[in-house]
């Protein structure tokens, strides 16, 4: 069975690299990179899988993605699960402070975790994103079915063509909704226990967002 993780920071924590990434062009899109360091504060963390002081946020040095890092996100099945315990969810509100002149999209998202089902057990993994004051990108939800015990892991990509951005010269909070699901199936919840988890038995596995960059029009 799954050891018990240590919490991963407080929530509201500003994070920053210290050492700034090279601007590199290119012709292909999304190459273009800031050159200053981005920084990251989470404003708000809601949901029953990330209790406060479980959840954290860090910037890749290179500035192409952001790791979200989760160390309580668990939902299961069986004898000690409590009756809502088979659904755990998570909404982070986030402040991505921007170089000047740039915007970013999400271009692909990395779930990882842990999974332990039984014969006859399912889970789901679904995740959503959005830029304050804009529509929500619609949920992506990857399933998976028992017998099952090791990590796992769900990517979800968008076309150039598709991709949101941020918009340009204005202040958006990002917001990334997230969802685990466990159905005991045909497996016997009074005996068995089926559980997934968003992180790893030893904590080092992170959700990984990909960001792509483009420059901002000047203005005229």
């Amino acid at each position: 069975m799954r050891r018990t993780l240590i919490a991963g920071g407080a929530a509201a924590l500003l994070l920053a690299f210290a050492t700034p990434a090279h601007s590199t062009s290119g012709t292909a899109p999304g190459i273009t990179v800031p050159p200053d360091k981005i920084v990251i504060e989470v404003a708000t963390v809601n949901g029953s899988g990330c209790p406060e002081g479980t959840a954290k946020v860090a910037v890749s040095p290179d500035n192409m993605a952001f790791t979200v890092t989760y160390s309580d996100y668990l939902a299961q099945v069986g004898p000690n699960a409590s009756p809502t315990d088979f659904r755990k969810n998570c909404q982070l509100n986030l402040r991505v402070h921007v170089p000047s002149g740039f915007t970013y999209a999400i271009m692909q998202a990395d779930y990882r975790g842990y999974g332990f089902l039984q014969e006859g057990a399912n889970a789901s993994e679904r995740a959503g994103y959005y830029f304050q004051g804009m529509p929500q990108t619609a949920y992506r939800a990857h399933q998976f079915t028992g017998p099952l015990d090791d990590n796992w892991q769900a990517t979800d990509t968008t076309e150039y063509a598709d991709l949101v951005w941020a918009p340009c010269g204005e202040k958006r909070n990002f917001n990334i909704n997230t969802e685990l699901r466990v159905n005991a199936g045909t497996s016997d919840p009074r005996t068995q226990t089926s559980f997934m988890t968003m992180d790893s038995t030893d904590a080092s596995v992170s959700t990984v967002y990909h960001m792509a960059w483009e420059e901002c029009p000047s203005p005229n």
